[in-house]
């Protein structure tokens, strides 16, 4: 990779060198069990000019996102925040039943829906065929298509335009990041507001979140890089927000440039917090690399610990995160048993790399491991909630970072 996908500036700096692996939410048939895996490198670039951290295009977003098998609506505290977040924007964007919400990689449907409830008028696009599919069953408008520039101009000659437009956790997905953030200025209403969440460096670094990198996650995102993105195709940031969700998350409140919101306080407050955490100095990327191997030791050693012990040990939650953990520590049958989902379109089939068959939860409940290794550890409250009956058994949780851990 040799230029910067924002600005085209020269890349020579490495943030983090995570060796090589698989497509992470790429999951392998049983039919396919026998068959040869891709790997693609995983190094992680910063822009030493505007400070976008970014990995290199590997697979076109045609050949990740096209059949997926994220769906949104599994998690049930992530469905708690968005409808959260949906009574909290209908007086903020001053919507009612003559508005229009369009949600970009809206997924099943997961949000839209509590927006539908209130007889807002929606309208979803979303990339994967399959999931898009989900969300129409729920009585989502849902357009299958990947959101850019050219297409949002399609829509305005549709007669489309937006009051509100939502993106989580997709900013860092697409690779022509300024022809995605353009289409957002060509959609929205003069007065319309655009939000946008997505994990935030600062976090990452700060917590050693490497798991948080895969092939689909092409950009790695701080408010000094995204407020320099925006500027440039046609938004302006009015407010952002802090959020617990993600391991830590941004939510970013834009206008297109002729909008009448004042800038608030809260854009200068994290922009100053990340330029004293160190996000305007390259010395704090590259000594990322460095946490990362100290924090894989770590998790390694405390594993071959309780094999040693004779202990058994699951895995739970077929996540993209947790396959980068996976084949970036080398965990695998020696040390798992196997793997458990509550995601259907996940069971019976196999994680990338490491090869481990995904069952159903109830699995654990069967075999009564000593050891649940919680892989989505950003949901490990929730997970712990939901399984707590491993304890009738004497079984414990192990959660892999910031801190590998052992937990009841």
């Amino acid at each position: 990779m040799s230029n910067c996908r924002f600005c085209q500036a020269p890349l020579t700096e490495t943030f983090v060198n995570l060796g090589s692996s698989p497509l992470a939410n790429s999951l392998i048939k049983p039919e396919q069990i026998n068959s040869m895996e891709p790997f693609f490198p995983l190094r992680v670039y910063v822009c030493e000019k505007c400070f976008l951290v970014q990995l290199e295009e590997f697979e076109p977003p045609e050949n990740i996102f096209s059949d997926y098998v994220y769906f949104s609506s599994f998690s049930e505290s992530w469905l708690a925040h968005c409808k959260n977040y949906v009574e909290k924007m209908i007086p903020t964007a001053d919507l009612n039943g003559g508005s229009t919400v369009v949600e970009i990689a809206s997924n099943d449907g997961y949000l839209l829906q509590f927006f539908k409830e209130r007889n807002i008028p929606v309208l979803g696009i979303e990339p994967a065929r399959n999931v898009a599919d989900a969300a129409i069953k729920k009585g989502i408008p849902t357009e299958t298509a990947f959101f850019n520039e050219k297409y949002a101009k399609d829509m305005k000659n549709r007669g489309i335009s937006a009051d509100l437009t939502v993106a989580n956790n997709v900013l860092a997905h697409v690779p022509d990041i300024n022809g995605f953030v353009k289409g957002f200025s060509v959609l929205l209403k003069k007065d319309g507001i655009a939000t946008f969440e997505f994990p935030h460096l600062l976090r990452l670094i700060e917590d050693a979140q490497f798991d948080t990198i895969y092939h689909e996650h092409f950009s790695y995102l701080s408010l000094i890089a995204v407020k320099q993105i925006f500027e440039t195709n046609g938004l302006r940031i009015f407010n952002v927000e802090e959020l617990p969700t993600h391991g830590g998350s941004l939510r970013i409140y834009a206008q297109p440039q002729t909008g009448r919101r004042i800038e608030g306080p809260s854009v200068r407050h994290i922009l100053d917090k990340e330029e004293r955490f160190g996000l305007l100095d390259v010395a704090t990327y590259s000594d990322f690399g460095g946490r990362v191997t100290d924090l894989k030791r770590r998790l390694l050693s405390l594993l071959i610990r309780l094999k040693d012990e004779g202990k058994s040990i699951v895995a739970y939650g077929a996540a993209a995160k947790g396959n980068t953990l996976l084949n970036y520590c080398g965990i695998r049958s020696d040390f798992l048993d196997y793997a458990a989902d509550k995601n259907p379109n996940k069971q019976n089939k196999y994680l990338p790399g490491s090869r481990l068959q995904v069952y159903p939860p109830e699995k654990i409940f069967e075999t009564k491991p000593d050891y649940v290794l919680i892989l989505p550890w950003n949901l490990s409250d929730e997970i712990r909630s939901q399984m707590s009956e491993i304890t009738e058994w004497g079984g414990k949780f192990i959660i892999p970072a910031p801190t590998p851990r052992v937990c009841e």
